[in-house]
């Protein structure tokens, strides 16, 4: 059955509808223009907010203190409540019922005060650990827990496997470097360990920015270990002297075989036929040539990768560090050092198996005049893997540069060979080369450079 409206009811029902609309426009003018009835503008949420702890574990990282095959150190973060901190271990598995089997680990926990407040942080050596297997562990104060993560540790014997190197993070973190650390785990997932060549952060002492690079990182870092060297902006100004981060030793647990009063900046570790050796670039450099011949001197290793801060073979017009090539080149070449690994000029460049001894006139003499060729057939790079960009000096003896490019690097050690590549933040291969193992000699040089032209906009721009 239908019904029908009359023209003056129908009439009616139009009226009350537009009648209803304008009140509602009416309201939402209303709204708009007071407000006590506006919507609550977005506040920024502030960095100590952000980044404070509280009884849960966070930063979580994986180091070492010595060795490899056998212990693993984790440290983590949690706030004053937590004054002791536990930690629980078992050979992984399949079946969760490894748990079963988990022995706890007391931590050793200090306090660390920052511009942020109190946090207590808390380290585990494992030790004990057989070779070559597959550990899960969590940490926690035995009420609180993380979530079980894995680590496998090294081989007593030499092994291929692969790790990744990062120049300096240092700005803008969380935004900005968090896709360069996750596209290197994207390419090399199985990496055993990373390396960062210094200034992980931009002011040392800043809590919220530790806190980026550790959000930046994520749970990789409590799977895969980190070696970490430090840069200036991991030291502070106290009146005239310098001083290393007070977050440096609390965050990380690394070897203390370095000379008296550099202990966790300068030290050696050894991985599967590799040793690995970190150099403090911004304090009492000299006095870690003799330490560095004694440490090259006793290597059984058949690889070599040395990692600081302030580069041997500057990117930067001005930057010139004279005193570091005098003081370490010559232990560099009479041991024949594969691979330096460095950061601070925020650019790329690779050099070859020839380099110069003296460079002349890094001020006001155009580039290329060099002095003395060296025989030693190190090769030496310069990477940044932070968004901070400056222009590239370009050098005869750099057989690729950049700049304008954030970049890591992966490094495959197998036998005889080393693989080297730079990858842009996409991905993208920017430069390649291996290195060959020959007896009595240095290095064979197999240079794998990509036909895409080298990332120069400066030089463009000048030209």
């Amino acid at each position: 059955m239908r019904f029908a409206l009359s023209d003056s009811s129908a009439l009616a029902v139009r009226r009350l509808l537009i009648a209803g609309l304008l009140l509602c426009r009416a309201g939402l003018a209303i709204a708009h223009d007071d407000p006590k009835h506006a919507a609550s503008a977005p506040v920024l949420v502030d960095d100590k907010e952000i980044y404070k702890p509280t009884p849960l574990p966070d930063r979580i990282i994986l180091s070492w203190t010595g060795d490899t095959a056998h212990t693993q150190a984790v440290t983590w973060r949690t706030d004053a409540t937590i004054a002791e901190g536990v930690a629980e271990i078992a050979e992984s598995e399949g079946s969760p019922q490894f748990v079963s089997r988990a022995e706890r680990v007391k931590a050793t926990s200090e306090v660390l005060k920052s511009d942020a407040g109190a946090a207590h942080y808390h380290t585990v050596n494992f030790e004990n650990l057989k070779p070559a297997t597959r550990y899960a562990y969590r940490v926690g104060d035995s009420v609180n827990w993380s979530e079980w993560f894995q680590f496998t540790t090294a081989s007593e014997q030499p092994e291929p496997f692969s790790f990744v190197y990062f120049g300096d993070a240092q700005n803008i973190i969380r935004s900005l470097w968090s896709r360069v650390v996750r596209e290197a785990f994207y390419d090399a997932p199985r990496a055993r360990f990373m390396i960062h060549a210094g200034d992980l952060i931009n002011s040392g002492d800043h809590d919220s920015e530790w806190g980026e690079w550790f959000h930046a990182g994520g749970w990789l870092n409590a799977m895969i270990p980190n070696i970490c060297t430090p840069g200036n902006h991991e030291y502070k100004r106290a009146s005239q002297e310098s001083k290393l981060s007070d977050h440096w030793r609390p965050q990380f647990a690394l070897p203390t075989n370095g000379p008296e009063g550099l202990e966790e900046t300068v030290y050696s570790l050894d991985f599967q036929g590799l040793r690995i050796i970190s150099l403090n670039s911004n304090e009492s450099q000299e006095r870690q040539t003799e330490w560095l011949d004694k440490t090259l001197a006793d290597n059984p290793n058949r690889w070599t990768v040395v990692t600081f801060h302030h580069p041997v073979y500057s990117t930067a017009q001005g930057r010139d560090n004279t005193e570091l090539r005098r003081w370490w080149k010559p232990v560099f070449d009479k041991y024949r050092v594969d691979l330096v690994l460095q950061g601070h000029d925020h650019t790329y460049s690779r050099t070859g198996l020839d380099v110069p001894d003296e460079i002349v006139g890094t001020e006001n003499v155009p580039a290329g005049v060099t002095a003395k060729s060296s025989e030693g057939g190190t090769v030496y790079v310069v990477s940044v893997s932070g968004p901070k960009m400056y222009e590239v000096y370009r050098q005869p003896y750099m057989k690729r540069a950049g700049e304008n490019l954030q970049l890591y690097q992966i490094i495959h050690v197998d036998g005889e060979r080393l693989s080297y590549e730079a990858r842009t933040a996409t991905g993208e291969l920017y430069d390649a080369f291996t290195l060959v193992k020959r007896p009595n000699a240095r290095n064979e040089l197999i240079e794998q450079v990509p036909e895409t032209p080298e990332s120069l906009p400066s030089q463009e721009k000048d030209s």
